[in-house]
């Protein structure tokens, strides 16, 4: 069940300061939700804070999970995905890697926001998506 309240959270901290009203608007809305979650795809270093994002070379969901686990030591987490599946649950993070690595459509998985570290998964064009670690403590 999608968290309104977390979202808008979320999307303050991992998000730009011009883009973050429609986001959280777009998020908000059944009709419109895919629509902020595609906005991920062609245009995330426009919508991302790209400052705060470190790329990581990782093939597999779990390569991804020993990365995330060297800055974090989370276990659940909170998805925004384009598999829809996933999409505003919050689940084990073990799980959703499972569901979101090698999708090839953009998804963030919100790891820990005491920490504000998040893990994001862009669109893929050729070869692996790329994939970052956020941090903005």
């Amino acid at each position: 069940m999608v968290n309104k309240l977390y979202e808008i959270e979320i999307v303050k901290t991992f998000f730009n300061k011009h883009c973050r009203e429609r986001i959280i608007y777009e998020l908000n809305s059944k009709k419109k939700r895919m629509n902020a979650i595609s906005r991920l795809c062609h245009d995330f270093k426009e919508v991302l804070k790209i400052d705060y994002m470190k790329e990581i070379n990782c093939v597999d969901y779990k390569e991804v999970l020993e990365q995330i686990k060297k800055y974090s030591g989370a276990n659940a987490c909170y998805v925004i995905s384009y598999n829809k599946e996933v999409d505003g649950l919050y689940m084990e993070l073990d799980d959703a890697l499972k569901s979101i690595v090698g999708l090839g459509m953009p998804s963030l998985v919100v790891c820990n926001m005491q920490n504000k570290l998040a893990y994001f998964e862009a669109e893929q064009v050729n070869g692996a998506p790329p994939r970052y670690i956020l941090e903005m403590s």
